[in-house]
């Protein structure tokens, strides 16, 4: 009998990580995490929160401490006088929500560890060799030339960033190119207070974007800024002075934006990249490990968190029992969305950046036009929020069923429990199923089967026997009783 320590390995200890990792430990499955670094990184890039991502946080009970320590953007200033408008948004979290992304990364930390996922820093992958049965894996304390230690495991993930080992070790290509070189981050204290939205301003020659973090003390306030300037290009190893970041937001906004005091910068270049395949074999890549992109946008960390959440839910079933064809779907169904993420942040860079000032006058011109058109903004702003993604291209199959009202409690707090959720119509008499959550709705919609990441997988007659058909392909282990 082949031997596995646990069954599945999570490289990278980042928010697509420790959600694979909590999700599989809450359904049952042991997990290993291999963080490289042997101390939590008390900066980082990423600071915004959609509201997909929060329904999903809420589903695992995180939400409200998430939200605790954030500020609440209802809109976002873009080109000249348009604005993208998220208050019209098909969820219960109309903003985006601006905390550093260490407070998810704590929250989410906790849940894999409260899950009893087993977390490991400071150790660092070597090598990687998969068989039929499982792959193993040689791993050493970061940073020592000390013996190696072997990990053997049912299936592995790698969550472990742009600069992915695991990516390399499988032999996967990560074709793109370069989009900006020179941006900066800094974290700054303006002496206005927040007010309730993102702000970006930009001339021809340089951007600056302002992001409200809430309110400091009585001098000021804190927001995470980021600058670029065209005509000062240089190596990501050049250090990022004070005056730099103050030049360009002042230059940026065309007024002094009045800043006190800079506790944080860090000067990064942005690629467009997505490996072809997110499985590979017996090993899947997601997060930054599987697609980067521009930092406008703010949609990295999110689709991250989202991969994981598709991911997860599917190696459990399979470790269940379910066919192994179920992990093929992962790349059916998140490559695609990776792809417009990519394509999505490149445009709204270019966008922001554009040169020539007759595409600028264009563009300041049709933004706001646009925005205002209701399909337009719900469209736009469903996409950015990521609320308006979906699996497949028609018919609620695939869709979200988070907004689906119930007669008792809400969905997210039933998803608690890793378990489908079978939403029988107004009215209808529960059915006869165990190891299966139900609800009732109470709207004129049909029966829905949820799946454990919250999407709809069937619709119909909670009376026939379709459900039952789908959720077998899953849940091989349905009792008889259960299947008629």
């Amino acid at each position: 009998m082949t031997h596995h320590d646990v069954d599945v390995l999570v490289v990278g200890a980042g928010p697509a990580g420790l959600t694979a990792a909590g999700d599989l430990a809450r359904a049952g499955r042991s997990v290993t995490v291999l963080e490289r670094w042997a101390t939590v990184n008390p900066s980082s890039r990423a600071f915004a929160v959609m509201a997909r991502t929060l329904e999903l946080l809420d589903a695992r009970g995180l939400a409200e401490g998430v939200l605790a320590h954030g500020q609440r953007a209802s809109q976002i200033r873009i080109f000249g006088d348009a604005r993208l408008d998220l208050t019209h948004l098909d969820s219960p979290y109309r903003f985006v929500l601006i905390t550093p992304q260490t407070n998810v990364d704590a929250a989410l930390a906790g849940y894999a560890q409260a899950q009893s996922a087993d977390i490991r820093r400071g150790i660092e992958v070597v090598g990687l060799m998969q068989d039929e049965a499982g792959v193993t894996v040689t791993a050493r304390t970061h940073g020592d030339a000390g013996p190696l230690m072997r990990l053997r495991a049912k299936y592995v993930i790698g969550a472990d960033g742009a600069h992915s080992t695991v990516r390399r070790l499988v032999g996967a290509e990560f074709p793109g190119t370069t989009l900006l070189s020179s941006v900066v981050l800094a974290d700054v204290k303006l002496t206005d207070g927040p007010d309730d939205g993102l702000k970006l301003g930009n001339t021809r020659e340089v951007f600056g974007f302002l992001a409200p973090y809430g309110r400091g003390d009585a001098d000021g306030s804190w927001y995470r800024a980021m600058v670029w300037d065209r005509g000062h290009q240089v190596p990501d190893s050049e250090p990022v002075d004070d005056a730099e970041v103050i030049d360009v937001l002042n230059r940026a906004f065309n007024a002094d934006v009045g800043v006190l005091e800079i506790s944080w910068k860090s000067r990064f270049h942005c690629d467009e990249r997505q490996v072809g395949q997110y499985r590979h074999g017996r090993v899947f890549l997601a997060g930054d490990a599987a697609h980067v992109h521009s930092p406008v946008g703010g949609q990295g960390m999110n689709t991250g968190i989202q991969d994981a959440a598709n991911l997860a839910w599917k190696l459990a079933a399979v470790l269940g029992g379910a066919d192994d064809g179920l992990l093929d779907s992962y790349q059916d169904e998140r490559h695609p969305i990776g792809r417009r993420v990519v394509l999505q942040s490149g445009v709204m860079t270019r966008a922001v950046t554009l040169y020539p000032r007759l595409a600028r006058a264009m563009r300041n011109l049709l933004a706001p036009r646009l925005l205002r058109v209701p399909a337009v903004r719900d469209a736009m702003a469903g996409s950015f929020a990521g609320t308006g993604l979906r699996y497949g291209r028609r018919g609620p199959v695939g869709t979200r069923a988070t907004q689906i009202p119930l007669a008792e409690g809400r969905l997210a707090e039933l998803q608690r429990r890793p378990w489908f959720v079978v939403i029988r119509e107004r009215g209808a008499d529960p059915v006869a199923v165990s190891g299966v959550l139900q609800a009732e709705r109470t709207d004129n919609g049909p029966a829905v089967l949820v799946r454990p990441d919250g999407y709809i997988a069937w619709t119909g007659s909670s009376a026939g026997e379709g459900w039952r058909d789908v959720l077998r392909k899953w849940l091989p282990t349905l009792a008889p009783a259960d299947a008629r």
